[in-house]
């Protein structure tokens, strides 16, 4: 039976394995390339980071709740640019703390417009203005659009804190106490309603 030849390496070739990992080693390692390993592994954290990054919100300071109403001059004094930053925005008569909503309704937001004012009108005509009359009754809205302030109102009603009712000239203030339940029962007249069926 014929055998195999066994090849034995010689102390040459085992040292020339040895110097070739060597060399390998200190190739793949030298300060160069290191450099630019690093190079590029900063820069793939910094692409990793940017699209992972959770945005963080700063914690908004809590205002103390406010329960009055108000007239259309009392009310611009709430549009954000007081150094507290509440926004209140009236809808069908009714005032909402929207200080939540500061991005939207604050300053520089794209509602802006409606900080501080009665933006029944606005929103019933799918408009962002705001009413520049000293108050708006609102009478002069078709059926539609009276819907359309009701929906918003109804939205406000969920998502912000009821300040109060939005006062026409001459009307007096309720006074509100702290025991008192928030009125947030829709089927009562809203004060626009109120006045159409005087």
């Amino acid at each position: 039976m014929a055998s195999v030849p066994e090849t034995k390496l010689s102390d040459t070739d085992s040292s020339d394995a040895g110097s070739s990992f060597i060399d390998y080693f200190s190739e793949v390692f030298s300060p160069v390339n290191l450099i630019i390993s690093a190079i590029i592994c900063v820069f793939l954290y910094k692409i990793y980071s940017k699209f992972t990054k959770v945005p963080v919100d700063t914690p908004a300071l809590e205002l103390p709740k406010i329960r009055k109403d108000m007239t259309v001059s009392e009310l611009r004094q709430y549009d954000g640019n007081q150094p507290d930053g509440r926004v209140l925005v009236a809808v069908n008569g009714w005032i909402f703390d929207v200080t939540r909503g500061r991005r939207f309704y604050g300053p520089g937001g794209p509602y802006a417009a409606f900080g501080g004012k009665d933006a029944s009108r606005g929103l019933a005509t799918f408009s962002v203005t705001s009413s520049d009359k000293e108050y708006d009754d609102l009478s002069d809205l078709n059926s539609i659009e009276m819907d359309s302030v009701k929906e918003w109102e109804a939205q406000f009603r969920e998502k912000y804190e009821l300040v109060g009712r939005l006062l026409k000239p001459g009307e007096e203030p309720r006074n509100y106490s702290d025991e008192e339940p928030e009125e947030t029962d829709t089927s009562t007249n809203t004060p626009v309603e109120e006045k159409k069926e005087q």
